[in-house]
């Protein structure tokens, strides 16, 4: 009695049958094999589920082909499953995903490892053919690739001394690991990097890229755009030409018996007092100014000696040389400034 085990599920004659007839069976078999190395397509998805697709037994069957083009007449609207029955065929098969809808396919044959297709693409996959726990393996999971190694083709992996020329695309996240230098980005980069998903974007650059993008990178190492918002921290800009109004921080000093005018907090500073004070200067460096506005509070006086100053005080060059009055209604408005170790002030309009 004929029988159809092999993977090819071609027609086995037993010794002594199809007597006079078994010609047209092995023909047929012949046509088969020729089928096997060939291409097919099948349309798998008649409807948005999973399917499954078994190979005819001695009959001509899409599925049967080397290459195998699985296509829908439904959208699918998910990813789905295609079974490729009997789960005891053991073969290498080119399957591409031609589908409608956009989604991945996953091919199975049992309950052991499956294969995702995505949509457009095509992968070499073996079935193991092992019955019930018949797993469906990419056979490209560690390809040798002339001068290098790529390990696990669409998964994680590694590749070692490929050169990429022309347009390199990512569709998921790009890592790279190790140390980049002698790169040049200046005219390679077009378009944004995005921050997005909760993602971190470029978190730093080797020396070759750092020098390519120059002001580009900030502090952290991370891209500042130049049409957007964005914080300089310690940056030198060499004759900078400024285009519309500078915005300068006003800072409220908290009113204390030795308060500090400290230039990080603001350019524009003001306190009302509460008492008469020696306010001091600890961390104003040369080459800094404020602008203090003070409210003398009731009829109270500022004394400017203290030696974070300078070794007087501050030396002023309003009133006489002394120290200004403050006004008794409003504010008293005092610019100050450092050069080397010596700070200066001076009244800002009358008394």
């Amino acid at each position: 009695m004929a029988t159809y085990v092999n993977n090819l599920r071609l027609k086995e004659i037993t010794t002594g049958d199809e007597d006079g007839t078994w010609g047209t069976s092995t023909n047929t078999n012949l046509e088969l094999i020729g089928e096997a190395l060939g291409y097919n397509t099948q349309d798998c998805f008649a409807t948005d589920a999973n399917a499954t697709t078994t190979v005819a037994d001695g009959a001509t069957d899409p599925a049967r082909a080397f290459y195998f083009k699985v296509t829908s007449s439904a959208t699918l609207t998910a990813t789905r499953t295609l079974t490729i029955a009997p789960n005891t065929v053991s073969r290498v098969m080119f399957i591409e995903n031609a589908t409608t809808g956009s989604q991945s396919i996953e091919i199975s044959q049992g309950s052991g490892a499956n294969v995702t297709i995505p949509t457009g693409e095509a992968k070499v996959v073996y079935l193991d053919g092992a019955g019930a726990t018949a797993a469906v393996v990419d056979a490209l999971n560690l390809v040798d690739i002339g001068d290098g190694t790529v390990t696990s083709v669409g998964g994680t992996g590694t590749v070692n001394g490929i050169t990429l020329t022309g347009t390199v695309t990512s569709s998921g996240n790009l890592t790279l690991g190790g140390t980049l230098a002698n790169v040049d980005l200046t005219s390679q980069v077009t378009g944004t990097l995005p921050v997005a998903n909760g993602g971190t974007g470029i978190t730093s650059f080797g020396t070759g890229v750092g020098t390519a993008l120059g002001n580009n990178v900030n502090a952290a190492g991370g891209v500042v755009t130049t049409d957007g918002t964005a914080t300089l921290t310690s940056k030198t800009l060499t004759d900078p030409a400024i285009i519309g109004t500078i915005l300068e921080d006003v800072y409220t000093i908290s009113d204390g018996a030795a308060f500090e005018v400290d230039p990080g907090n603001g350019s524009i500073q003001l306190i009302t007092l509460g008492a008469s004070r020696t306010p001091k200067a600890t961390n104003f460096a040369a080459g800094e100014s404020v602008t203090l506005m003070v409210d003398d509070g009731t009829a109270y006086t500022l004394t400017w000696t203290d030696a974070t100053w300078g070794t007087s005080g501050v030396i002023w060059f309003t009133d006489g040389g002394s120290a200004p009055t403050l006004n008794t209604s409003g504010y008293t408005s005092i610019a100050l400034w450092k050069v080397g170790s010596q700070v200066y002030g001076a009244r800002v309009g009358d008394a």
